[in-house]
Parts: C-alpha cells; structure tokens; sequence
C-alpha cells in the first residue's frame, strides 16, 4: 500500500478523541479545531476505509462495532508514534544508548543495586531497562543486554553465568505461628503461592525430598516474584523464592523459613548479549560490571 493512501496522523487523531469523548464538538475543543474539520475527518476516514465508524442514537454518537475494533489498532499506532518521538528527542546518539532486558523482581532485587555505580563510572551511556518473565529474541526486540533465567544455552547469544539460585519456602511469622508444620509434608495442606513460569515448583521441592503431594500445584499463581514475596509477607500464603531475593525481608524476620530444606536446581541466572555486539564497548563495560558485581557478592545466600 502507498503511503500517500495511508489515514493520516492527524485524521486518526480525530477520530480518537470523537471516540473517547463521544462527541465532534468535545474532539475540537481538544485538538484546538473546529468541529466540521473533525466531521470531514472522520467521514474521509470512513470513506477510506469503507465501514461507517459511528451512528447516531436517539442524538448521541456510539462507536459501531467497526468503529470500536478500530480504535484499539488507532490508539496502539498513536501510542507507538508518541514513543518513538519521545525516543529520538532524548536520542544522543547511538554510540551511548544501551538497551538492557531483565525479570522484574531480579531487576528490582539485584540488578537495581549495581546500577548506580555503572553509570557513575560511564555517565555518556543512556540506560532503558524493560522487564520481560521470560526468554525472548534479543535483536527482534531491540535489546543488546539481557539477563536469563535457564540452562545457559541460547542460540546466536553469548552467555555468562552471574550465579545459581537457592529455592527456600517463606511465610510470614504470623501465618506460620498460627500453622506450625512438624514435617515439610504438613506444608502441602497450607495455601502455596506460585509463579506462572515455574508451575511444578513446588512438586519438585516436595519431590526433592522424597515426599508425594497430591496439592502440589494447587494454589494462586502470580507473574512475577514481587508479587508472589508481597502476598507471602502479608500472610497470603507460602511461597518458593530464590533465596538471595529476600535474604533482607529474611533477616529482619518478615519472613521466616516454612522448612529449612534448600532447592538446588540445573538452572541459573545468566547474562546474555548477541554474540556479534560482544566487542562494543557499550556492551563490553556493562558485562564487565555486573560480572564484577556477581562475582563480588558469591556466594550468594
């Protein structure tokens, strides 16, 4: 498709603020123009596209269900052409921005911490930081530093170890004083707290043990471990945690071990770069610190 066939800019612009305000006369006042230049918008947009986008009931304008169907697609491009102009107004040049993708609660609970130092040592480099659970494509999303949780082998990624993780079961005081276990089996009948990428953690840590649990899975998930500790410290329940990430919660006794059985497991927490962008020096000085970092604070308990 051409792109002087394409709606433009200002036309889907338009068309958002009728749709979110239900109103030409409201969408004018908002973008400082008249009210027949929003109708003549709107009604070249539909011509355009084919499908009328509003109608009139009883004097009021509603979205039809073309309409409402394309105002999600309108409001995700606008979205996406603001961030793209907030990105090149903060831009200083290729050379010295760095992008970087972490877990959130090991972004929050690690790597937040090593932050402060790197930049001071490299004050030209422009950090952004984006959270993702899981493993991606690096380069299809744009990102040149990532920290995985896994086996340590990814294609076309160069992978470096920061270290192994120690899977402990907390509560908070309160819950377990009112629940005392006498055997780690006896947790099985609490309420266990998991997190969606690791659905049989807590068969394995029953298993590791030698012990069968028929509720092993059973329980409510979350997505991210800040979420899973906040809820287990708030009494919600009983929660499997890499040790290191409430060793502070751990030691000033807001949370207190279920059982003191400790989980090892093959995997382990790695920093992870396209094996091309190795020698940038960008990508070099951040790897560089945080193993620095990873290495200083071994092992971690």
């Amino acid at each position: 498709m051409s792109a002087r066939h394409l709606p433009a800019t200002m036309t889907m612009q338009c068309f958002e603020a009728a749709a979110r305000h239900l109103s030409f006369t409201r969408a004018a006042d908002e973008l400082s123009i008249t009210q027949s230049a929003v109708s003549k918008q709107v009604a070249q947009l539909e011509d355009y596209l084919q499908h009328k986008l509003f109608r009139r009931v009883r004097r009021n304008l509603v979205l039809t269900p073309e309409g409402s169907l394309y105002l999600t697609e309108v409001r995700r491009i606008l979205a996406q052409i603001e961030m793209s102009a907030h990105s090149i107004m903060t831009y200083r040049g290729q050379a010295e921005a760095l992008r970087v993708a972490c877990l959130p609660t090991f972004g929050a609970r690690w790597l937040a911490r090593q932050l402060p130092a790197f930049l001071d040592a490299n004050p030209r480099i422009d950090l952004s930081v984006h959270d993702h659970v899981e493993a991606f494509d690096l380069e299809r999303e744009n990102i040149e530093v990532a920290i995985f949780h896994g086996h340590g082998h990814w294609p076309n990624l160069e992978c470096h170890k920061l270290f192994e993780e120690e899977v402990v079961a907390v509560g908070a005081p309160d819950y377990l004083a009112r629940q005392p276990a006498q055997h780690a089996a006896d947790l099985a009948e609490r309420r266990l707290l998991h997190l969606a990428t690791r659905p049989d953690a807590w068969h394995r840590w029953f298993a590791d043990q030698h012990i069968a649990s028929e509720h092993s899975y059973h329980g409510t998930r979350f997505e991210t471990f800040q979420m899973l500790i906040r809820t287990a410290m708030s009494g919600g329940g009983l929660a499997l945690v890499p040790r290191f990430f409430v060793a502070d919660e751990l030691a000033a006794g807001r949370l207190v071990l279920a059982w003191p059985h400790v989980m090892r497991g093959p995997d382990a927490y790695y920093l992870v770069y396209p094996e091309h962008l190795g020698e940038l020096p960008r990508v070099r000085r951040f790897v560089d610190h945080l193993l620095a970092c990873a290495a200083a604070e071994a092992p971690i308990d």
